[in-house]
């Protein structure tokens, strides 16, 4: 076989298992838009997309007085932009200092919060049920605020220490000579520096309270506290009403703020990978 065979061969190979791939993601995306534009609340169509196209079930979220889905997306936008805006400065500061000073008890820290990676949340419920109730901020979304930003510490923590790790030690001494203390060096150096992960940090977090069930369903038990996950839920599992079209139209709806998020943080993302591609 010579290289121009094999080399299109390859090629095929890597368009068939993109094509493959495409084919999985969008299959499941296309039938939810389908039957969001379907009539009925029945998830069973002879067609993905329906012959007579209806937005009635969008208009029900959005005018209906019996529908809270408003209410549900509001409260997943302040849970998300809090979530991320605090853990993006917090992880910030926690990396930048297990990154650059050396202190008593680094190491164990560290170790730490790998440990920490290694168990999944839902082991902590009953904890964070608990801890919760102490401290008045069961069923409140302060509450789910909190555990979000404290549960995403260690992952996000060893994630921008590690980027912080790449950047040269040069800068910080070139800038403390020229003057700058070390919060000068953090936020004039390090920080413009580090946007790119740290929009990577911003956006991961700010898709959790969209996307998440179980620490909402622990949390929140008041319907006008809901979050959009667990709002959309009774929409399936109410005994005598289960609507899977309004809960397709709902979900769909989902990605309109991740979407926007990502445009406006793309070029960082894009600006820390060509970054990456051309340190040497």
């Amino acid at each position: 076989m010579n290289k121009t065979l094999r080399s299109r061969l390859e090629v095929s190979l890597i368009y068939l298992f993109l094509g493959f791939m495409a084919l999985i993601i969008g299959y499941p995306l296309l039938w939810t838009l389908g039957m969001s534009l379907n009539e009925g609340s029945s998830m069973f169509s002879n067609t993905m997309i329906p012959e007579n196209i209806s937005f009635s079930h969008y208009q029900w979220l959005f005018t209906d007085p019996n529908s809270d889905y408003l209410i549900w997306y509001k409260n997943s936008l302040i849970v998300a932009v809090a979530n991320s805006f605090f853990s993006v400065i917090i992880t910030a500061f926690i990396a930048y200092a297990f990154s650059r000073y050396r202190f008593h008890g680094r190491t164990y820290g560290l170790y730490a919060f790998l440990v920490l990676q290694m168990f999944p949340s839902i082991m902590a419920m009953v904890a964070i049920y608990i801890l919760l109730n102490l401290i008045g901020l069961y069923d409140n979304l302060y509450g789910l605020i909190l555990v979000y930003v404290g549960g995403q510490i260690p992952f996000n923590a060893w994630l921008v220490k590690g980027y912080f790790d790449t950047l040269p030690k040069e800068l910080d001494e070139a800038a403390k000579i020229d003057g700058a203390g070390h919060f000068g060096v953090f936020f004039r150096i390090l920080l413009p520096l580090a946007q790119p992960i740290l929009a990577v940090v911003a956006l991961f977090n700010f898709m959790t309270p969209f996307v998440d069930f179980i620490l909402p369903r622990i949390v929140l038990r008041s319907t006008e506290n809901y979050t959009l996950a667990l709002g959309l839920f009774n929409f399936i599992n109410q005994e005598f009403g289960a609507n899977f079209t309004r809960f397709a139209a709902g979900s769909i709806l989902i990605a309109i703020p991740i979407a926007i998020i990502f445009l406006f943080l793309q070029r960082f993302l894009i600006s820390g990978l060509t970054a990456g591609g051309t340190k040497g």
